[in-house]
């Protein structure tokens, strides 16, 4: 093997801070690190991935070096020889050695995650992943400007000029007398005496894996606390989801403002089941707590995480679950389902019973939660709605279309709107959970440009201007900013939901057999004068099954069962972009006293391919609320209300936007079995015959936030 690649020096830079420098040689990857407290370079050594953690999988690119090497990097698209397929994207001009260049950024397609390629006279001169909590660029010394590490110039960003002192692994005390392990990092070389901000991460996934992503705020001249919540790796207690964040929180915040480095500014950023605890602490009140990022967040429990719509979740809840209850550290294998069988461990019956068949132990999450089938002090005490007033901070809140906490995150606007938070902000892209590290979903494609470089810098500038004080602009940003997709383009709004967005109600018609994608079943614009209605038999032996979650999954399999009523559209003469949150209002009956019912919104194209763009489901029993539960009067119609998953979308001219009502799906939710008893004692399923009403008497219909057409 040899070409330009080998014993070429790459400097790496973790969101902007230098981070050591690799050099491909012909049988291994050497590095030369640097200590992160004096910033010393160390000894050049082999690379280990277990001892040198980064963003970019270094010896993976070396296993493919020939092919990075000898790829013509020319034309609109390139194709590797593993199959990576690379788009020309953004051009840069600099000077290097005293010529001006010009380079190319080259976008990477079709994967899950992001290695961009940056080029300079057909030679890769960067590797850049954009991440979603931070960054990582490996470029050839000199072409740093070439590169989106200029993102990092900007002069009113904190600047990288601290090592970092680990304060060691301590134990904060809680109100109830446990010890949660906390470690703290502060800025190294700052003045005796010197008080700096905080920024806060509390974590159930180990704070190893955690720290890796945020050290680099230490650099920038923050103390870095990062805490396992309570039954987690090294702290105290019993794992229980959701109910001590709050308190937790506040508890660790009253400790920082205690210590002799801290100014009493604390920031706190959270991820997932991290957001929740982030959008947690901040119901706390705390006035120490001067402003949150929340991403992808994890709704309340008993509305986006173990229920939703009042039924109970089965996978991807349950592997999260039974991955947490391994032992105090979460055994990923079990959470991503590679280990488990996922399709045995949502089909088995008693669902009491599932941890045991399938970890072979119980799940303390799974048995404190079947305690609480309905909604009480328990959950609300982990309600974040509930707790909502006592928000008076700015926060960020990001998230994308395809997202499984979506609706977590609708609930925190939704909240955020409701108390009129000042500096509150959301920022929606199209993207699953895995934030900025995706241009394409399934078979949907974005532009380049849905990986945003400046993802990584925003959030430092947000911290330093509300804990910092500096005057960055970022309080003077539009409160919205989201991408359409099919516009594949970027847009700002003075709200969320645009305010430039009107509600366009599609009403259900039919001729009486709007089952499966060959029936009568037709949507309107106005409700049909003649009361008409659609019957379809739901058994819970017999349930749909679908693992594509939120993704833009095709949907025809089940559209194709007579247990699903389907209703479309004419074909759209014009485009329709619909733009913010997704809302169904319909009418139903069912001879059971219980049962689900699900709406999902799709496109259809020109071949009749249906992709889903928004759904949810609710359980009739909480029809008229969560804390209202009351059981059907069988063959009496009754009145629904759901919120969907929002989106950005453009149904193109020639498609059709399509409307589909079910009632199971158990890879989402674990099937109603029409009894009205408690599903956790095991009831005996029963067939429910269910019907949707429609016409002017019972204007079933979606309510679209339409940007334009229709």
């Amino acid at each position: 093997m040899s070409h330009y690649l080998l014993d070429r020096r790459f400097d790496i830079y973790f969101s902007g801070v230098y981070n050591g420098n690799i050099t491909f040689k012909e049988t291994y990857v050497e590095l030369c690190d640097v200590d992160r407290r004096t910033r010393a370079q160390l000894k050049r050594e082999p690379f280990d991935k277990n001892k040198k953690n980064t963003l970019i999988d270094y010896p993976l690119i070396h296993s493919k070096l020939a092919a990075y090497a000898d790829c013509k990097w020319e034309g609109e698209k390139v194709t590797l020889a593993d199959g990576s397929i690379y788009s020309k994207y953004l051009t840069a001009t600099g000077i290097v050695d005293g010529k001006e260049v010009t380079s190319q950024l080259w976008a990477q397609r079709k994967s899950t995650g992001v290695l961009d390629i940056v080029t300079v006279d057909g030679e890769i001169v960067a590797f850049s992943n954009p991440g979603r909590v931070s960054s990582e660029i490996a470029v050839v010394p000199g072409y740093e400007k070439l590169t989106p590490l200029v993102k990092y110039d900007d002069p009113l960003l904190s600047k990288a000029e601290y090592g970092i002192n680990h304060l060691g692994n301590l134990f904060v005390p809680t109100r109830d007398g446990l010890n949660l392990a906390t470690e703290v990092f502060l800025p190294e070389g700052i003045k005796p005496g010197e008080k700096v901000p905080a920024i806060v991460v509390r974590t159930c996934y180990g704070k190893p894996r955690d720290i890796l992503r945020c050290w680099h705020w230490t650099a920038r001249g923050y103390a870095f606390v990062i805490q396992d919540v309570r039954g987690r790796s090294d702290s105290d207690g019993e794992l229980e989801p959701f109910q001590h964040e709050r308190e937790d929180a506040d508890d660790l915040f009253n400790w920082i403002v205690q210590q002799e480095w801290s100014d009493g500014n604390i920031g706190m950023w959270g991820a997932s089941y991290l957001g929740y605890t982030t959008t947690a602490a901040a119901t706390s009140g705390n006035p120490h707590l001067k402003t949150a990022i929340s991403e992808v967040n994890v709704g309340s429990p008993f509305t986006d995480t173990a229920r939703r719509g009042g039924t109970i979740c089965s996978w991807p809840l349950l592997c999260w679950t039974l991955g947490q209850s391994m032992s105090n550290r979460i055994d990923f294998g079990v959470f991503a389902g590679e280990t488990i069988n996922v399709e045995e461990a949502v089909r088995h019956r008693p669902i009491t019973e599932i941890p045991e068949k399938i970890i072979g132990k119980k799940s303390g999450p799974w048995d404190l939660w079947r305690e609480h089938y309905y909604y009480d002090e328990f959950w609300r005490h982990s309600d974040n709605t509930a707790h909502s007033h006592h928000i008076k901070i700015p926060m960020l809140i990001m998230s994308g279309w395809y997202d499984g906490d979506a609706l977590g995150v609708q609930e925190t606007w939704r909240f955020l709107t409701k108390h009129d938070v000042p500096g509150r902000r959301i920022i929606l892209g199209p993207w699953p959970h895995n934030l900025n590290a995706f241009r394409d979903c399934d078979d949907l494609e974005f532009g380049d440009n849905a990986v945003d470089y400046d993802f990584d810098t925003r959030i430092i500038r947000w911290f330093d201007r509300y804990l910092k004080g500096i005057q960055n602009g970022e309080d003077q940003k539009p409160r919205a900013t989201y991408y359409v997709v099919g516009e594949n383009q970027w847009r700002e709004s003075e709200d969320w939901n645009p305010r430039e967005s009107r509600q366009v109600n599609l009403y259900l018609a039919s001729s009486g057999h709007a089952n499966s994608m060959f029936g009568d079943g037709r949507i309107v614009l106005q409700p049909e004068k003649e009361t008409g209605s659609d019957t379809y038999i739901y058994d819970p032996e017999q349930p749909i099954g679908d693992r594509g979650h939120v993704r833009p999954y095709h949907c025809n399999p089940i559209q194709l069962r007579n247990d699903c009523l389907v209703y479309d559209t004419e074909t759209l003469s014009t485009n329709v972009a619909m733009v913010g949150n997704v809302y169904a209002e319909f009418y139903a009956s069912s001879s059971a006293v219980d049962t689900d019912f699900i709406v999902r919104v799709s496109d259809v194209d020109e071949r009749g391919t249906a992709r889903k763009i928004s759904d949810n489901v609710v359980r009739a029993e909480f029809r008229k609320g969560y804390d209202k539960p009351e059981l059907l009067e069988p063959g009496k119609v009754e009145k629904y209300e759901m919120e969907m998953y929002f989106n950005g979308y453009v149904f193109k001219k020639g498609h059709k936007i399509r409307i589909d009502i079910t009632s199971s799906n158990y890879y989402e939710f674990f099937p109603n079995t029409n009894t009205g008893i408690n599903p956790y004692e095991d009831p005996a399923p029963v067939v429910a015959v269910n019907t949707i009403y429609h016409g002017a008497a019972y204007p079933s219909h979606v309510k679209l936030p339409v940007l334009y057409g229709l």
